[in-house]
């Protein structure tokens, strides 16, 4: 990725850097020792210097140094506003689903992670706000949808599992003409600023489950959330302070530590991908990735993102086979989630995605037999290695190629 972005540093604010330099780049121009790690701010409170207060902070609750460090460094990356990190992806959708009063509605895609058609449930059934899940793959599929009650148009891209690509520009662009007061929220944790930045595609919220890609270990939770204006920012803190979600100053900084290695971390997962998925297609199987020209919306992908991603899945066609792909897999750790290091095998029908009632995977076309692979920075020939010895050990290989 060669994207040039402006620098907030005060001493090189005139230069503009690429990415890969502007994401480990975090000035830290107050600590009077310059330290060149941001401290951790390790408390809850913070004295003051008269009895009506007035410091930079007060309680940790409302704000922090190191997380203020982290949210202006994310803003940088992300092309935002203003950002705010939260305690996980959820804890980000939640504060944003705070914007929608009871008897508002939402539309969003048929293809989503299962903590957001839970949340989404949840709401449906407790503050009257209703929500339409469409094929975001056809930008126009939300236009009968659209009206005075739309308050959130709510977009994964690519989804999560099947790796489906909604059109951020024309969906936005429809949205903000026909509900100006509606909000386009994209989550953008798939593929991260690195690659897709929907913010400069016409989105006003852009948010992260930041424990994936963004801090890259899968040592800690954490959420993040984007946006590109000032009055839309007061609201999501407002909800943020009161609601005591902020990320605590330990795990700020391990996030920030976290993400400046996102560029190369993410260079070896996304070269990993496509020679896995290349391999898959080799075999004959039919694979889910925006990195393969054999994609439907391969060329739409291109046209707003920078790279692929690391995460595919494929279909085997037989629930069994690829159980025993999934358990004769020994390199490929089974787990639910996705962007750290290490690669990941599961099935989201059993796992990620088992909160979704069978009949309504049904109804969403979610094959019960996909796999999703979830690939790390391991040699990739390794990688390739236990993929076939498992698809071997499972009587998986339908040919040699």
């Amino acid at each position: 990725m060669t994207d040039v972005l402006p620098s907030p540093a005060a001493s090189i604010k005139e230069r503009r850097y690429r990415f890969a330099t502007e994401v480990v780049t975090v000035d830290n121009p107050d600590d009077p020792h310059h330290a060149a790690s941001v401290p951790i701010y390790q408390s809850a409170t913070f004295k003051q210097t008269g009895a009506g207060g007035g410091g930079d902070y007060d309680y940790s609750r409302s704000g922090n140094p190191t997380r203020t460090h982290l949210e202006n460094h994310l803003a940088k990356i992300m092309g935002a506003k203003r950002a705010f990190a939260v305690t996980s992806g959820m804890s980000a959708l939640d504060v944003i689903a705070r914007l929608v009063s009871s008897g508002d509605e939402i539309v969003a895609g048929n293809d989503l992670y299962g903590g957001t058609n839970r949340l989404l449930t949840f709401l449906a059934k407790t503050q009257n706000i209703k929500t339409h899940h469409v094929d975001t793959t056809k930008a126009e599929s939300v236009l009968p949808f659209l009206s005075e009650k739309t308050k959130l148009v709510l977009l994964e891209t690519p989804t999560n599992p099947l790796i489906k690509i909604a059109d951020i520009p024309t969906i936005s662009q429809y949205v903000h003409e026909k509900c100006p007061d509606a909000l386009v929220v994209v989550d953008n944790t798939m593929m991260s600023p690195y690659l897709q930045r929907p913010l400069e595609l016409g989105a006003d919220i852009s948010y992260h489950s930041a424990t994936k890609y963004l801090a890259g270990h899968h040592d800690l939770m954490a959420g993040v959330i984007g946006t590109r204006d000032e009055a839309v920012a007061e609201r999501l803190y407002y909800v943020i302070n009161a609601t005591g979600c902020g990320l605590g100053p330990f795990d700020s900084w391990l996030l920030l530590r976290g993400v400046k290695t996102l560029a190369v971390r993410m260079d070896k997962q996304q070269s990993n991908a496509i020679q896995i998925n290349d391999f898959l297609e080799r075999y004959g199987f039919r694979v889910h990735y925006p990195g393969s020209p054999n994609h439907p919306q391969y060329e739409l992908h291109k046209r707003m993102a920078t790279g692929p991603g690391a995460v595919l899945s494929f279909e085997t066609g037989d629930i069994g086979l690829s159980e025993r792909i999934v358990e004769a897999a020994k390199l490929w750790s089974i787990s639910v989630s996705f962007g750290c290091v290490n690669s990941l095998i599961s099935m989201p029908c059993r796992m990620s995605h088992a909160s979704i009632p069978a009949h309504v995977r049904a109804e969403r076309e979610f094959p019960e037999d996909l796999i999703r692979l979830c690939v790390g920075i391991e040699d990739v020939e390794d990688l390739l290695d236990d993929l076939k010895q498992a698809l071997e050990a499972a009587g998986a290989l339908p040919s040699t190629p």
